[in-house]
């Protein structure tokens, strides 16, 4: 048994950010199911949004955002986000968080331009903000005496009140921790907290192409949604529309600030299309240049389309660039004097674990913040480096909330992790199959352009594999990659659920059967254990 005030699921900038601030309330307990430095926020190339900028405004930004997310967005949630940002980036730069200065003066910073956005408002570090975000927050969790951190771990499953009572709680429901299996010796912990927080990220790994590093398994959300929390716009995926396209080169992103600084996608023979498909041309939100990259490809049967750079400076472009410069030269490719090869690829998961303006989700004692949460910031489509700033702000929303609640349940006795008449797998190929089943159809299923014939097959597909997953995890030990193909079978399941329910194409989600926006926009909300509240909550779709 292991005791914290707060225990945190997750080690992004989301799960930290939170930790450091916590840790000045009580102590705290962070898993990571790999490195510590084994998160998507590390891979993040873009930058942070946030009006810095005398020539820009909040109203400029909250504008953007709600454009951008296509009448689902919340905006008392972007309203509260945008305002905030500021504040943030001080915090950062405070622990030590170096950005790119303007001309190399201290406290003046470079402002970078992103499609979707109407003005430079993109605080970066160079062309790897995640990665130095990821790793002062790191250096500073690390010597936090009230910090705890096991690297190495995977949740396996929630601990509420209804999973040790064996039924659903209801209303009453609470979490109280979480089984965590040890990666280095195969035992399963049981962890216990005051207050939960999931901070797992995404689920890319459910789909064959993704930007998103192979921990992005949806073990969060699944694990909510197992537990009975709402879960909501699932079919919500966002697909970034430039990765680069080359058979050695595993989904590296190539970031949406190319396209700000003047990149223009052309095909193969040098001609540009997006003219036909959006006035703003490259600078069009992520859902309509993603389509219409997957639209050319298709339509005209080729591999890819290019992002050309060639007539920006080379100055310029290594210095801006510099990782991206240095990548794509390991390839082969000069981006001063060649087009870039792209596709697109899913990126960011804008649906979630529902939460209120507090990351609190629907069960009392559980919070979720960054992408494994649906705060109703992104709505049916995120803008661009929106995504580090709503975990930012979420941590700080959470913090607040759950350091505040003065009374809280006693953790009543918790049995320990049973295996029951599990065994050892000598079949773990069948693990590896599903693995590669789910993201081959829904990639070919539920991609970028959805049809119900497609959905359809989906979902009778995972029905099926459900089923042989639940069989297996029954009986076998657990192990790390049978809980990660039981989540992402799950978050797949969801995705799937939610595109059904939705009957029109609204921002990410564009399908030929339903191609007009309803008048009304309505959030899809799925509950494991509450159909008639997910029903009343559906029943304008």
């Amino acid at each position: 048994m292991i005791n914290a005030d707060y225990l945190v699921i997750g080690s992004g900038i989301a799960g930290l950010s939170f930790a450091l601030k916590a840790a000045r309330a009580g102590t705290v307990a962070i898993v990571s199911k790999r490195s510590i430095m084994d998160a998507a926020t590390t891979y993040a190339q873009g930058g942070v949004a946030a009006v810095l900028d005398p020539a820009d405004s909040f109203e400029s930004h909250i504008t953007d955002t709600l454009t951008a997310g296509a009448g689902l967005c919340r905006k008392d949630i972007v309203d509260m986000v945008v305002r905030d940002a500021p504040l943030r980036i001080k915090e950062l730069i405070a622990l030590g968080v170096r950005f790119t200065s303007e001309n190399n003066v201290d406290n003046e910073y470079e402002l970078g331009l992103e499609a979707g956005h109407s003005h430079r408002r993109i605080i970066h570090a160079g062309d790897i903000t995640g990665y130095e975000i990821q790793k002062v927050l790191i250096e500073q969790a690390r010597k936090t005496p009230n910090i705890r951190i096991f690297e190495n771990h995977i949740a396996v499953d929630l601990i509420t009140k209804g999973k040790i009572e064996r039924k659903f709680a209801g209303a009453g429901e609470r979490c109280f921790g979480a089984y965590v299996l040890n990666n280095a010796d195969g035992t399963v912990d049981t962890m216990t907290a005051k207050a939960v927080v999931l901070a797992t990220g995404g689920a890319g790994k459910v789909y064959l192409y993704t930007s998103n590093p192979d921990v992005s398994t949806g073990d969060g959300i699944a694990m909510a949604y197992r537990a009975g929390a709402l879960i909501a716009n699932m079919e919500m995926i966002q697909f970034h529309p430039t990765c680069l396209y080359h058979p050695k080169a595993k989904s590296f992103l190539i970031s949406e600030a190319l396209r700000g600084e003047g990149g223009i996608l052309r095909l193969n023979d040098g001609t540009a299309f997006m003219e036909k498909y959006d006035s703003r041309k490259e600078m069009a939100t992520r859902d309509i240049v993603a389509r219409a990259i997957d639209n050319e490809i298709k339509m005209r049967g080729l591999d890819c389309v290019y992002l050309d750079m060639t007539h920006l400076p080379a100055a310029f472009l290594m210095n801006r660039f510099p990782n991206i410069y240095d990548k794509c030269l390991t390839f082969g490719i000069d981006l001063t004097k060649d087009p870039i090869p792209v596709v697109p690829a899913v990126h960011f998961c804008c649906g979630g674990i529902r939460t209120d303006a507090n990351g609190q989700s629907s069960i009392s004692g559980l919070y979720a913040i960054g992408e494994t949460a649906c705060t109703g910031l992104h709505g049916a489509n995120r803008l661009a480096s929106n995504s580090l700033l709503e975990a930012l702000v979420f941590a700080e929303r959470a913090f607040q909330k759950s350091s505040s609640e003065d009374v809280f349940p006693s953790i009543p006795e918790i049995p320990a992790w049973n295996a029951g008449c599990a065994r050892d797998s000598d079949e773990s190929v069948v693990v590896k199959q599903n693995w590669e089943e789910i993201r081959h159809f829904m990639w070919n299923y539920v991609g970028i352009v959805r049809s119900d014939k497609r959905l359809a097959r989906a979902e009778s597909r995972i029905e099926l594999l459900q089923a042989e997953i639940a069989q297996y995890y029954w009986d076998f030990f657990v192990t790390n990659d049978l809980i990660e193909l039981r989540n992402i079978a799950t978050a797949a399941q969801l995705i799937i659920r939610s595109a059904r329910l939705r009957r029109e194409s609204r921002g990410l989600h564009y399908t030929i059967d339903h191609p007009n926006t309803n008048v009304a926009a309505q959030d899809t909300i799925i509950c494991r254990f509450s159909p008639q509240q997910e029903a009343v909550l559906n029943e304008t779709i």
